[in-house]
C-alpha cells in the first residue's frame, strides 16, 4: 500500500531531509585522499546524532554501519572500513536519518582528488539523470514516466542503468511502497498523487548494467568491474510540482 503523507508529515520529513543533506555537505568537505571510509562513517554518525536524529541504516536488516560507502566499481551497500581513499577514486555515499518518526534518504558520488574525465562524466550524468527524471514527478503522471526519463538520458550519454536495484517510497519506514525503477517504458505503474514521497536514486554504470553481490552478502559491484555512480534524493509529490527534501541549496 502506498502511504500518502499530509502537509504536516511532509514538513517533518523535510526536517529529517535537511539533516541528511547537511550530513552529505559535511562529508563532501571530508572526502579526500588519506581518509578511511570508516572515518567518514564516524563523522556522519556523530553529526546526525548531534542533531537529535538517528542513522536510518544502522541495524536496518542487520546492516552494521551508519552509511553505505561504495568505492569505484562498488554500486551500493558497501561497508565502511579501513580502506584509505586515494587519488583518482570515486566514492558513493548513501545516508539516511530518522527524526521525529520519519526518515530522509539521499546519496551522492564524490571525486577523490583528481579523477579521470570519464569518471567525472559518469558522476555528472548520474546526477543530471535524477533531475531529468523528476521533471516527470508531477501529480497525475505515472510512476514510470520518472523511470523512462532517467533511463533515456543515461543511455543517450553512453552509460547503463542498474536494473537489479531500484528506488522506493519512504516515510515512517525507510523502505515503503512503491518501488521506483530507474528504467522502463513511460506511462506505467501507479498514478503520482499529491502527498506521495519517493526516494529516487539512479545507479549508473560505465559498462554493463549487470551487477553481482560479494560474499559479504551486502556489497554490490558491477559485473565487469567498471565504475559506478549513485545519486539520490527524497522527493515529495505536491500539487505545484516536486519538492526535493534532502537537497540543501
Amino acid at each position: 500500500m502506498i502511504i500518502i503523507k499530509n502537509s504536516d508529515e511532509i514538513a517533518l520529513m523535510k526536517k529529517a531531509g535537511i539533516i541528511v543533506g547537511e550530513t552529505l555537505l559535511l562529508l563532501e568537505k571530508e572526502v579526500k585522499p588519506g581518509i578511511t571510509t570508516a572515518d567518514l562513517d564516524r563523522i556522519a554518525e556523530e553529526f546526525i546524532t548531534k542533531h537529535g536524529a538517528k542513522p536510518s541504516f544502522k541495524g536496518l536488516y542487520g546492516f552494521p554501519s551508519s552509511l553505505c560507502i561504495s568505492v569505484n566499481e562498488q554500486v551500493i551497500h558497501g561497508f565502511p572500513s579501513a580502506y584509505v581513499l586515494k587519488e583518482g577514486d570515486i566514492v558513493s555515499i548513501d545516508c539516511g536519518a530518522f527524526y521525529n518518526e520519519f526518515h530522509g534518504d539521499a546519496a551522492r558520488t564524490f571525486p577523490i582528488g583528481n579523477i579521470s574525465a570519464d569518471a567525472q562524466k559518469l558522476i555528472d550524468i548520474t546526477r543530471e539523470s535524477f533531475f531529468q527524471g523528476i521533471k516527470f514527478a508531477k501529480e497525475g503522471n505515472k510512476l514510470t514516466d520518472i523511470s523512462y526519463g532517467i533511463q533515456s538520458y543515461v543511455e543517450a550519454a553512453g552509460f547503463s542503468i542498474v536494473r537489479d536495484f531500484v528506488g522506493h517510497g519512504i516515510g515512517r519506514k525507510v523502505h515503503e511502497e512503491p518501488n521506483v525503477p530507474n528504467f522502463g517504458k513511460a506511462g506505467r505503474g501507479p498514478k503520482l498523487l499529491n502527498g506521495m514521497v519517493l526516494a529516487i536514486e539512479p545507479m549508473v554504470n560505465a559498462g554493463t548494467h549487470k551487477v553481482r553481490t560479494l560474499k559479504d552478502g551486502w556489497t554490490v559491484v558491477t559485473a565487469d568491474n567498471s565504475l559506478s555512480a549513485h545519486y539520490e534524493n527524497t522527493v515529495a509529490i505536491l500539487s505545484d510540482g516536486p519538492e526535493i527534501l534532502t537537497l540543501i541549496k
